[in-house]
């Protein structure tokens, strides 16, 4: 089994979560990493997202406040040196600058030298206790706490105000990275913690770094180098609804998202950071089950095939998905992955989603990963327009209309490669 860390790369309400739940099951071997990025999108001195500029408050009581990318990639790296394999899922946008910004590498990851799993970590430095300080297990920033065990959930406490999407930028074009100065005019400059960026005005923007010609992410071509990159998509009709089910009551009480902004579906930001690894040679040629869409040739240059999910297909057939997720990406697949229904599960869960309060009942509640006994049926565009309109009013059905029609040419464009089983 191949050791090098799984890298779910996905957009909000995909059932991600409940997707992730399914390797939580392989705690033995498999280390899974809940979301860590968003702690330095939306909270740090390099944080993209502008979702919590006007409130300082809630970035200082999140405990994030000092997280930036490079102490996301040393949590990384410690959770790598436990022995097992890591599993991360994360919202693939909190990589990406909003609103199809040029991006440049984040400041603090220039400094980045080890890869993920060496012995000494990140910059030579290996913290035992987390990252800002914290000490056995409580108020760590990126999530990183004591683990529970027997069904004790133990320091499970983080913030009930963050979501797992932020701006999406422009839908279906591919903006050309590299174009940028040097980011000045966005006020980022150095000096905050770890050298990390620091905004002097309330709009995120590039970083005072040279860019990478192509590459829409902050992360260095060669920190991604370290990561085999699956992803995991949904339909726009059912992601985007559900997503806006989250701003309003009664969840957005939990969630601490009081409106919806069309710019959080996430699918931009998905189709061309996967288009930049295919161009990279990061992922691919070939596709996973699909040999109408791989090469004929032998594929001796292929380094991670290309591995994509859709969680519909995976809900109508969650045995089979998943067992052709776990041969591309080089990991043991049993059935009993398909089942979480003990205390000690629900205890782990409870503690690994705790900072994303409120956009997790459904995977904390659930017990396992069954077939759903009717797959959707098909829906004419004006019968999911009188569902919208019946559960969310007439203004927000023309709301998610417009962000749905926005996204879906992303979403089919990423689903012609989809695993078939």
């Amino acid at each position: 089994m191949s050791m090098k860390p799984i890298f779910v790369a996905t957009h909000p309400r995909a059932c991600s979560t409940a997707f992730e739940r399914v390797f939580m099951t392989q705690r033995d071997s498999i280390q899974c990493v809940h979301e860590p990025f968003g702690d330095a999108f939306y909270y740090g001195p390099e944080r993209l997202s502008d979702r919590f500029a006007e409130d300082e408050q809630a970035r200082l009581d999140s405990g994030f406040s000092q997280s930036t990318y490079a102490t996301v990639m040393e949590r990384i790296d410690r959770e790598s040196s436990e022995g097992k394999r890591v599993f991360i899922k994360d919202i693939d946008h909190y990589l990406l600058p909003p609103a199809g910004k040029a991006a440049t590498p984040a400041l603090s990851l220039k400094r980045v030298k080890r890869g993920v799993g060496t012995a000494n970590g990140i910059n030579g430095h290996h913290p035992a206790n987390g990252v800002n300080g914290a000490v056995n297990g409580s108020g760590h920033a990126n999530g990183h706490a004591t683990a529970p065990t027997n069904g004790t959930v133990v320091n499970g406490s983080a913030n009930g105000t963050t979501t797992n999407g932020i701006a999406n930028g422009v839908n279906g074009h591919a903006h050309t990275n590299g174009t940028t100065s040097n980011g000045t005019a966005n006020g980022v400059t150095n000096g905050a913690a770890n050298g990390a960026a620091k905004h002097a005005n309330k709009e995120p923007g590039p970083y005072d770094t040279l860019p990478e010609p192509e590459n829409p992410t902050v992360m260095p071509r060669r920190l991604q180098e370290q990561f085999h990159f699956a992803f995991l998509i949904r339909d726009p009709h059912y992601s985007v609804p559900s997503y806006y089910r989250c701003t309003i009551p009664p969840l957005d009480k939990d969630t601490g998202f009081y409106s919806y902004d069309p710019l959080e579906a996430g699918y931009d930001e998905l189709r061309r950071h996967f288009n930049y690894l295919r161009d990279e040679g990061l992922v691919g040629p070939r596709v996973a089950t699909r040999p109408d869409l791989s090469p004929e040739e032998k594929d001796d240059n292929t380094v991670h095939e290309i591995c994509v999910i859709d969680a519909d297909d995976m809900l109508d057939a969650p045995a089979k998905t998943i067992e052709a997720f776990c041969r591309s990406v080089d990991m043991p697949y049993t059935e009993a992955m398909l089942s979480w229904d003990t205390e000690e599960d629900h205890a782990f869960a409870c503690w690994a989603f705790e900072k994303w309060r409120g956009f997790h009942n459904d995977a904390i509640e659930s017990k396992g990963l069954e077939a759903r006994q009717h797959p959707h049926a098909l829906k004419s565009e004006e019968q999911f327009d009188a569902e919208w309109r019946e559960r969310y009013g007439e203004k927000a059905a023309r709301l998610i209309r417009k962000t749905v029609d926005d996204n879906m040419a992303d979403y089919l464009y990423l689903k012609q490669f989809a695993v078939k089983v």
